[in-house]
C-alpha cells in the first residue's frame, strides 16, 4: 500500500468558524482607475467601432421575497444608493462596495450613457461577457434581453430602444451560489479549505458594438499544416464583396476576394508561403484582416496541430506539430484577492504567464473556470497551452463520494457509475436543470475557444464535481471538435471515456498509474497523465490571507520547500521515460487559505526567486 496516511490525515480541512480574511491586494488593482482594461474585448473578432462600458455605475441590493423567480420582472428600486466600479463583483474590494449578495436579494446595476453615432442603417449591440448568474437587461426601460449562465457571454441588438442623448442602461441579477446547482466552480457562501470566496453580478466586460447593416457574423479557420493554405469561411449579413488580407507583422503575405456564398458562408482557400509553425518556444500567428462592403473586422490564426500518437516505444503521447512534446503544466484556478475571479488588469494576467513559463510550466490547466476571450488572447501571443476545464456546478460535492471513499480506496477510481440514478445522486448530479445547463455551457466553450491556438484539450469534470454521462459528453465535444484530445473524467469515477487517462495524485508514490480500460473497446488506448499532483506549501505571512493553511504538505522554511518542489517535479518529469504524457502541478498561486502557490496570493512574491 502505497498511501500516504500521515499526508491524508493532515490534509483534512479544519473547521475555523467565521473567519475574515485579511485584505490584500496587487499592484494592479492598487494602479486600477476608472475603467480597468482597453483592449478590444474579442480579438479574434475586432471591430475598431466599439465603446467600453465599463467603469463606474451605480447599485443597490434589494432584499426579495423568492428572489429565484422575481429577477425575471422584477421593478427598479426607488434609489440607487451605491457605486460599483464594472467589471468588478460587489464582493470584489476593487469593485468599491465589499459586500456580499445573498441568496434571497437582488442586485441592480443601473448606469448612463451617450447615444453612439450609428453607420448608415447599422446596429448597435450591447455585449455583457460575463455576470453571475441570472440577470434581467434594460435599456431606456424596456427588456432587451434575460441571461443565464456565469461563464456565458451573451448580446443584445439594442438599435431599437435608443433614443437621443443619454440612455438608461439597468441590470437586475440574482445568483444563489451553492444554494443553487448552477455552474459556479469554486465558489462559496462558506468558503474555506479548497473552496472560496462566492461572487456575483457583472464580473466581466460590458460593452457597445457598432455594426454596418451588411456585416461579418462569424470567421473560421482551418489551416493546413502541410500545404500552408488557410480555408477562410465567413458566415455575413447582407451582400457584399468579401475581401480578405492575411498578414505575417505587418507584409501582407496572402490576400483573396469572393463573392459567391454557399449554404449562407463564403469561402477562400489562401497560400502562405513559407508558413511559420506556432509553438511554446516560437508562438508565429498571422493577422487576418476581413473586409466586407463597409465592415472592417481583425482577427488571427496560427498553424498548429495537435493529436494523440504513439511514439517510437509504442507510448500513448500528446503530439504538437507532429512532434511529441511533454507537457509540463500548473494548475490555475484564476482568482484574485481584490479582483476575485476578475484579474485587476491584462499586464495582471501577462505577469501571471510570466511566471509559468519562468518556473519552467509551458501549460496552464484552467481549473473549473472560464476566462475572458483576453486571458487567451495572451496565451496565444505569449505561447502558454491551455488545458481547458469545464465550470463545475450540481449539489455541494459529498466529502464522502469526493474526497474520503477515493482518496483511501484506489478501486473506486473506476468502479462509480455516472450514468444511473444511483450515480447521480452519489456525484451532485440529480438536477436535471444543472444537466442541461452544463451541456449547454460545455457546447458553448468549445465552440468559443476553438479558435485558439493555445488550447489543446478539454477537461469535462473534476474529482465528480457534479459528473454525470461523461462518456454520452465526451462524444458530445468529440462531435464538436475533432482536433484536441478529451480527458472526461480527472481524478477519479473515470468511466474509460476520452483520449486521456488522467488522476490525482497527492497522497502516493509517484510512480505510473495502469488505466484499467485500457484495451476495452469504449476506451481504446489512452495516453496516461498525472492531472493533479504537489499542493506544497510554504507560507509568506505578510502575504497570506490567514494566519493558517489548507494543503498537502507544509514546510517550515524556504529552503526545504524549494527542495521538495524540485524533487517532486523531477520524479514527475522522470515518469515521462514510463509513457506519461504531462503533468499538472498544484499550483500557480496561493488563494485565500491555500498557500500551495509558486506565487503568493497578491502576486507580490515569487516563492522561486526570493
Amino acid at each position: 500500500m502505497d498511501l500516504d496516511i500521515l499526508r491524508v490525515i493532515k490534509s483534512i480541512p479544519k473547521d475555523h468558524g467565521p473567519e475574515r480574511l485579511k485584505p490584500l491586494t496587487t499592484v494592479w488593482g492598487d494602479a486600477v482607475e476608472e475603467v480597468a482594461y482597453t483592449s478590444h474585448p474579442r480579438p479574434l473578432l475586432a471591430r475598431d467601432a466599439w465603446q467600453s462600458l465599463d467603469g463606474w455605475w451605480d447599485c443597490a441590493f434589494v432584499t426579495q421575497l423568492q428572489a429565484r423567480g422575481a429577477w425575471h420582472d422584477a421593478r427598479p428600486p426607488e434609489s440607487f444608493d451605491q457605486r460599483i466600479r464594472v467589471p468588478f463583483s460587489p464582493e470584489a474590494s476593487l469593485s468599491g462596495v465589499g459586500r456580499q449578495l445573498r441568496p434571497d436579494e437582488l442586485l441592480w446595476y443601473r448606469r448612463s450613457f451617450e447615444a453612439p453615432d450609428l453607420p448608415s442603417r447599422g446596429s448597435c449591440i450591447l455585449h455583457f461577457d460575463g455576470v453571475d448568474f441570472a440577470c434581467a437587461v434594460y435599456v431606456n426601460g424596456s427588456k432587451v434581453v434575460e441571461h443565464e449562465g456565469a461563464y456565458l457571454p451573451f448580446e443584445a441588438d439594442i438599435t431599437h430602444v435608443l433614443r437621443d442623448g443619454a440612455n438608461v442602461l439597468e441590470v437586475c441579477v440574482f445568483d444563489p451560489s451553492e444554494q443553487g446547482a448552477q455552474l459556479r466552480g469554486k465558489q462559496r457562501l462558506n468558503r474555506g479549505g479548497m473552496w472560496y470566496t462566492a461572487q456575483s453580478g457583472i464580473w466581466q466586460s460590458v460593452w457597445l458594438e457598432l455594426v454596418p447593416r451588411t456585416h461579418v457574423e462569424e470567421i473560421l479557420v482551418d489551416p493546413n499544416l502541410q500545404t500552408g493554405e488557410l480555408t477562410i469561411s465567413v458566415r455575413a449579413n447582407g451582400i457584399a464583396m468579401l475581401d480578405v488580407q492575411v498578414l505575417d507583422i505587418d507584409t501582407v503575405v496572402a490576400s483573396g476576394i469572393q463573392s459567391r456564398r454557399m449554404n449562407g458562408r463564403m469561402t477562400l482557400e489562401l497560400a502562405v508561403p513559407d508558413h511559420r509553425l506556432w509553438s511554446p518556444d516560437q508562438p508565429a500567428l498571422y493577422d487576418i484582416v476581413v473586409t466586407y462592403g463597409e465592415d472592417v473586422v481583425r482577427s488571427y490564426v496560427a498553424f498548429r496541430e495537435i493529436s494523440i500518437g504513439e511514439d517510437e516505444r509504442g507510448c500513448r503521447r500528446l503530439f504538437l506539430n507532429g512532434q511529441p512534446y511533454f507537457l509540463r503544466g500548473i494548475l490555475d484556478q484564476g482568482y484574485w484577492p481584490d479582483g476575485l475571479m476578475t484579474p485587476p488588469s491584462e499586464e495582471a494576467i501577462a505577469s501571471d504567464l510570466r511566471a509559468v513559463r519562468r518556473a519552467g510550466f509551458n501549460m496552464v490547466r484552467k481549473h473549473v473556470k472560464v476566462e475572458s476571450d483576453r486571458f487567451y488572447a495572451l496565451c496565444d501571443r505569449m505561447g502558454v497551452l491551455v488545458l481547458q476545464d469545464m465550470p463545475s456546478g450540481g449539489d455541494i460535492p459529498s466529502d464522502r463520494w469526493s474526497r474520503d471513499v477515493p482518496t483511501l480506496v484506489r478501486r473506486s477510481w473506476h468502479s462509480q457509475r455516472d450514468d444511473t440514478d444511483k450515480g447521480r445522486s452519489r456525484l451532485g448530479s440529480t438536477d436535471e436543470a444543472y444537466r442541461d445547463e452544463w451541456a449547454r455551457t460545455c457546447e458553448d466553450v468549445v465552440t468559443r475557444l476553438s479558435a485558439h491556438p493555445c488550447v489543446i484539450g478539454w477537461v469535462l469534470f473534476n474529482e465528480s464535481w457534479g459528473q454525470f454521462d461523461s462518456a454520452a459528453m465526451t462524444q458530445m465535444v468529440w462531435d464538436l471538435d475533432q482536433t484536441r484530445p478529451v480527458l472526461s473524467a480527472s481524478g477519479w469515477y473515470d468511466q474509460g471515456a476520452g483520449d486521456i487517462h488522467g488522476v490525482h495524485n497527492y497522497f502516493r508514490g509517484m510512480h505510473m498509474f495502469d488505466d484499467p480500460f485500457a484495451g476495452q473497446e469504449k476506451s481504446g488506448s489512452r495516453a496516461q497523465m498525472m492531472s493533479e499532483f504537489g499542493g506544497l506549501v510554504w507560507t509568506v505571512p505578510e502575504h497570506s490571507s490567514l494566519d493558517h493553511s489548507y494543503g498537502y504538505a507544509e514546510y517550515e522554511t524556504l529552503d526545504a520547500w524549494r527542495s521538495a518542489l524540485e524533487g517532486l517535479l523531477a520524479s514527475a518529469a522522470d515518469l515521462s521515460r514510463e509513457g506519461l504524457m504531462g503533468f499538472v502541478y498544484t499550483q500557480l498561486s496561493d488563494v485565500e487559505e491555500e498557500t500551495n502557490g509558486l506565487l503568493t496570493y497578491d502576486r507580490r512574491v515569487d516563492k522561486l526567486e526570493l
